[in-house]
């Protein structure tokens, strides 16, 4: 959440940065509106407490009718104060939520652009060995091996979902075990979530009130599936000072997703490529300011490296200020190639966050007796399981239509090559 401070202190500032993310030039009137409101009952408020402190001072030396009228002047302005303390109580929460509704501000080295149109590829791994016969697509090569079942998965939950069997099944799971493992050895403590979290996460995230039609939420209970390991990790945190000296922190943790995907009507969701269920290996790094330029390199090396490992050919994009997410101030996304479908599909995105998650989650550090102040909050897959899965399948599919394990995965799926099902039932 962007701090009043800064929105009072900077508004051309902030509504050109907001402007550049695609949004009208009159968002911030409105709120500079609230805010200007706030500070107006502030000052009315700071006045009725000095007029009642003065009164209240003179009261014991009046008598008679004098005080009396005193007496009840100071009853007139505590009746003013309660009135006054209730709009200003009302403009707050009215303040919150606006602000809560602005998207971060872009870091000023990203490029400006529209959309996705605007993106910057800045580096990409040289192409493999070409094959020697046309790759098929996994949505057709997953259900010719009788392995990939979108029938059945439409069949017992709907539309976007589908079932792995046996070979594939083992594929991803030692997948998620593999990442795990490889993200510990860069730095990362591995944490084991929730997959449920309250409506506090979700705020702190930066998830609601912005995405509240894309996620599953229990309304009998108020518990939410989490869209994403980042809400539960940056709760893990919530109202907490820590100690400088522990920072910085970096987590990595396995979680399903669940998302409605309402905001991906007209895209392609072909496949396995984007469904309402999908796992997910999660990084995360709480530092400070001066620590994050290093600690984005890091989650971004330790991404691309376990793709780079899978024998994966992948390429690095920087996102510009039209295609950020909500939360994030720069964003490097790190795509795989799938030769089957014939494209580049992103795997993880590496965001740098400022305080954003911070303030809204009130997650401060502290150096000795210094004063307190907020965190930097970083994150990345590391990585999406379904289309890492796709660029795995695809990329190591043999003419004979069978798959070859990735050596890195072989002892953990107990072979080396995938072929069709035992059984078709």
């Amino acid at each position: 959440m962007l701090s009043r401070q800064t929105l009072l202190a900077e508004p051309e500032r902030v509504q050109q940065a907001l402007v550049n993310r695609g949004m009208p030039a009159d968002t911030l009137d409105p709120i500079l509106d609230l805010a200007q409101r706030r500070l107006a009952l502030l000052q009315v408020d700071q006045e009725l407490r000095e007029n009642r402190n003065r009164l209240s001072s003179e009261i014991p030396k009046a008598s008679g009718e004098a005080r009396a009228a005193m007496v009840a002047e100071v009853g007139g302005i505590k009746a003013q104060m309660a009135t006054t303390t209730a709009d200003l109580r009302v403009v707050e929460e009215e303040l919150d939520l606006a602000l809560m509704s602005l998207p971060n501000l872009p870091d000023p080295r990203v490029p400006v652009g529209p959309g996705e149109e605007g993106n910057v590829v800045i580096d990409t791994d040289p192409p493999g060995a070409a094959m020697d016969f046309a790759p098929q697509a996994h949505w057709d090569l997953g259900p010719a091996l009788g392995l990939l079942d979108f029938e059945r998965g439409v069949k017992i939950s709907g539309s976007r979902f589908y079932v792995l069997r046996e070979g594939l099944a083992r594929l991803q799971r030692a997948l998620i075990a593999y990442l795990l493992d490889v993200h510990q050895a860069n730095g990362f403590r591995e944490l084991y979530l929730p997959f449920v979290t309250r409506q506090e996460a979700l705020r702190g995230a930066g998830q609601l009130p912005k995405f509240a039609d894309n996620l599953y939420h229990d309304v009998e209970d108020d518990v939410w599936l989490v869209p994403t390991a980042e809400v539960p990790i940056t709760a893990f945190h919530a109202g907490e000072i820590i100690p400088a000296e522990e920072l910085p922190l970096r987590y990595c943790a396995y979680t399903p997703c669940f998302r409605r995907e309402k905001m991906s009507a007209g895209r392609d969701v072909r496949g396995m490529k984007r469904g309402h269920q999908f796992d997910k290996v999660e990084l995360y790094v709480l530092c400070e300011h001066d620590q994050a330029e290093a600690e984005f390199e890091r989650i971004l090396k330790s991404a691309r490296g376990a793709a780079q490992s899978l024998g994966l050919r992948t390429r690095i994009k920087e996102l510009c200020t039209g295609d950020l997410g909500f939360g994030a101030q720069r964003t490097y996304d790190i795509e795989t190639w799938a030769p089957g479908c014939g494209e580049w599909l992103e795997v993880s995105s590496v965001s740098t966050c400022g305080a954003f998650q911070a303030r809204r989650s009130n997650i401060k550090t502290r150096a000795g007796q210094d004063k307190a102040h907020l965190v930097t909050t970083l994150n990345g897959s590391g990585l999406g399981i379904p289309r890492t899965m796709i660029s795995i399948i695809e990329t190591w599919q043999q003419a004979d239509g069978s798959i070859v394990v990735p050596p890195v995965l072989r002892d953990r799926v107990g072979t080396d090559r995938i072929g069709p099902a035992a059984s078709k039932a």
